[in-house]
């Protein structure tokens, strides 16, 4: 691989960590932000939900931009304009403030996934875009356990309504340093790493949705993110609670959950991505689909752990959230099998659209709303006490495995229609070469 997209891709692959470093950091923050301004989880929730809906929908024409214009500029300007307001939690003063600064940082998120993902589909030729893309998209899991590592210090060392904003700040500092490094970047011709090159631009940015892997990888994605973004909501707040730990304590926890069980799952599926493919064409979502269902057992008794478990609790919700990881490496090399280089920023788009309005979206209202209801059942007349809060979010997290039952068998659907589809994009690139 050339030394100029080696640096492309490295710069990519920090640009995500800390994409996901600034996304993860309100739920790192969240119980002394909850303190401070008396939240519910519901309304914590929210903060979850109003973002990716924000996200998803500008999604769409951000990513259609990506197909026509610099990936470099998009992308810069996103990171400017989510760092800054992830910064501007500083200075908020109620609730609607920090809505509103959240809102932002999913204005600023929606460039990032789908100028990177086309970007690199244009650094790397097929054979390796498992591997690549899984490393890139460890920005997930490396970026969400920054987020708990860094806070959970910072929030022990200051006041209870300092060290969360401190803690904002710091999650936005690293766009000083990244900015510049992307505008040195090299970025390539559009198609640049496919061996029959495809000339066609004119069709709609919908036409993607005529094929029919595509909408079952749509919706995986949104069951997909429904269960991690539950994850990255709550596990902090879960283990705190459960098992009567400190803030401190809980945020480094999800940090050693996220980096382990991330970067691991992460790193599987990237290998197993690249070389199933020698041996099925449909190999990589057939994988997708057995791990997702492997890992549902370990989410399940993660989550029913009590007080005095918490070892087990982490070792077992590492394992799920490994599992779950394993997906972006193979599913996301699996798109760009069945979509033209000329498409493919619009195309994740669409999927990012679905993904977030669809899954994660729905994440934080629903757990949140299931807390807030086991809760009240777990108190009954009386008040809703620590204990029944606990209980309450146990019962809400069982969620996640329930999920990952659905994602295997809709992954095992696309599995069985990926290899017409691979058959006929090729097709397609033969007959615009003639």
């Amino acid at each position: 691989m050339r030394k100029s997209a080696t640096f492309a891709i490295v710069v990519l692959f920090a640009i995500n960590i800390l994409n996901f470093y600034d996304r993860n950091v309100a739920g790192a923050v969240v119980r002394p932000m909850a303190k401070v301004f008396v939240l519910n989880d519901l309304q914590i929730g929210l903060l979850t939900t109003a973002m990716t809906l924000l996200y998803g929908i500008v999604g769409v024409p951000l990513g259609r931009v990506a197909d026509v214009w610099s990936r470099k500029r998009l992308l810069g300007w996103g990171i400017v304009v989510w760092s800054l307001l992830t910064a501007s939690t500083y200075f908020a003063r109620n609730y609607s403030m920090i809505l509103v600064s959240r809102l932002g940082v999913g204005i600023g998120e929606a460039a990032c996934a789908p100028t990177a993902t086309s970007w690199i589909g244009d650094l790397v030729p097929r054979h390796k875009r498992a591997r690549i893309l899984s490393l890139f998209m460890l920005g997930v899991p490396i970026g969400g356990a920054f987020a708990y590592f860094f806070s959970g210090p910072i929030l022990g060392h200051y006041p209870l309504d300092t060290g969360w904003r401190i803690a904002m700040v710091a999650a936005a500092a690293p766009a000083v340093l990244l900015i510049p490094a992307l505008f040195a970047s090299y970025e390539p011709v559009r198609g640049a790493t496919e061996t029959v090159q495809e000339t066609t631009t004119s069709a709609s940015m919908w036409s993607v949705l005529k094929i029919p892997t595509l909408l079952w990888i749509i919706a995986s994605g949104a069951l997909l993110n429904f269960n991690m973004y539950a994850i990255g909501t709550f596990m902090p707040a879960m283990l705190a609670r459960i098992h009567r730990v400190d803030d401190r304590t809980a945020n480094i926890d999800t940090g050693i959950l996220y980096i382990l069980g991330g970067v691991l799952g992460g790193l599987a599926g990237g290998w197993i991505g690249d070389h199933i493919i020698h041996r099925r064409q449909n190999g990589r979502m057939m994988a997708a689909a057995l791990i997702s269902l492997v890992g549902v057992p370990f989410a399940y008794y993660g989550a029913i752990q009590g007080p005095g478990h918490l070892m087990a609790a982490v070792l077992l919700w590492t394992i799920a959230y490994g599992a779950l990881n394993t997906y972006y490496g193979l599913v996301y090399s699996s798109i760009q099998d069945i979509v033209a280089p000329t498409q493919r920023g619009a195309t994740m788009a669409l999927y990012f659209m679905v993904m977030y309005i669809g899954g994660a979206s729905w994440a934080g209202v629903v757990t949140g709303g299931l807390s807030d209801h086991y809760a009240r059942v777990s108190a009954g007349v009386g008040p809703i006490t620590e204990t029944a809060r606990a209980l309450g979010l146990q019962k809400a997290m069982l969620a996640i495995p329930i999920v990952s039952i659905a994602l295997a068998f809709v992954l095992y659907m696309g599995s069985r229609t990926i290899l017409s589809d691979i058959t006929k994009r090729q097709e397609a690139a033969l007959a615009a070469r003639v």
